[in-house]
């Protein structure tokens, strides 16, 4: 098993004759993603990679039955193309491209939210279920199969961390970037909800960053909701405030986002954060122990007062 993606993806690529589009839908389908078409106004017709192209994402639809999509136009045509795929029956969209306007994202969020559509990004890496499907640019030779959820705010850090898992043993059922915009279609709570109702999956790494209180109210809904184990890691520590470090959402605005703030948040949870990416396979490995341990616990208590019960 795995989330949002798995070997049922049928994968459509717009803007596929594109640099950026061609190149990862090469790679993409070099590492098995069922990727079933590509498009690009007015290159229907064509193929790369032996991946039909179509004109449009309708047509693309009713040719292959296409159920994902991912995104590799330029910003001013990125809003353009999410409604073109929600309008032709996609019901999971991710978005790569960098810097779509936070207002069209605030009219496309409560566009998708209607619909019942997953939109993972705009600015992000995408995300992978090692062995089954990638989707977007994580590169797939670091991740390995496994039960260990990724999911991150940062783009390359994600790729370090999920590097470190691997090298550490252990493997991740999906790796997902949501994106470092004010606007994202997906947030933590979304993908840890999907996490948590994962069977394959037994752990979670959330990587946040400065800015925001994503991560605060992530920690929160870990607290209330979450029975699997969480570590976490929060980059921009060293971050000025009042300067953006590479997302639009990072950034410290008064007193509020600060890493010394998110840190704190997560370990009121019971989430530890490593200060480094290289400490999270160890963190992981001792939180899994100490909820084996508790399960065991547990376990022991129920049997004694049923032996009690039973003798009664």
């Amino acid at each position: 098993m795995a989330i949002f993606i798995n070997k049922k993806t049928k994968l459509l690529v717009q803007g596929i004759t594109g640099r950026d589009g061609s190149f990862h839908a090469k790679e993409m389908k070099k590492y098995g993603t069922n990727v079933v078409a590509g498009v690009t106004p007015g290159k229907g017709g064509t193929k790369v990679a032996g991946i039909p192209v179509f004109n449009n994402v309708a047509d693309a639809v009713a040719k292959t039955k296409a159920n994902t999509s991912v995104i590799y136009v330029p910003p001013a045509f990125a809003s353009d193309s999410i409604y073109e795929a929600v309008d032709a029956g996609i019901k999971t969209v991710i978005c790569i491209t960098e810097g779509v306007p936070a207002n069209d994202m605030m009219k496309i969020y409560h566009y998708i939210k209607h619909r019942g559509v997953r939109l993972i990004g705009p600015n992000c890496p995408g995300l992978i279920s090692p062995e089954l499907s990638k989707v977007g640019i994580i590169p797939g030779n670091i991740c390995k199969r496994g039960n260990i959820g990724v999911v991150s705010r940062s783009g390359t850090l994600t790729y370090e961390v999920i590097f470190a898992l691997t090298s550490g043993g252990m493997g991740q059922s999906t790796c997902i970037g949501i994106g470092g915009d004010q606007i994202i279609g997906t947030n933590f709570i979304d993908v840890l909800t999907a996490f948590e109702n994962d069977r394959s999956t037994k752990g979670v790494v959330m990587i946040g960053e400065i800015g925001g209180s994503d991560e605060e109210d992530a920690a929160m809904f870990v607290k209330k909701k979450m029975t699997k184990p969480v570590v976490g890691f929060i980059a921009g520590r060293t971050a000025p405030p009042g300067k953006r470090m590479g997302h639009a959402g990072a950034i410290i605005s008064g007193s509020s986002g600060t890493a010394a703030d998110k840190v704190k948040a997560l370990n009121k949870a019971g989430i530890p954060v490593a200060t480094s990416p290289l400490e999270l396979p160890a963190l992981m490995t001792e939180k899994l122990k100490e909820m084996k341990a508790k399960k065991g616990t547990v376990k022991k208590t129920k049997t004694k007062r049923s032996t009690k019960a039973k003798k009664k």
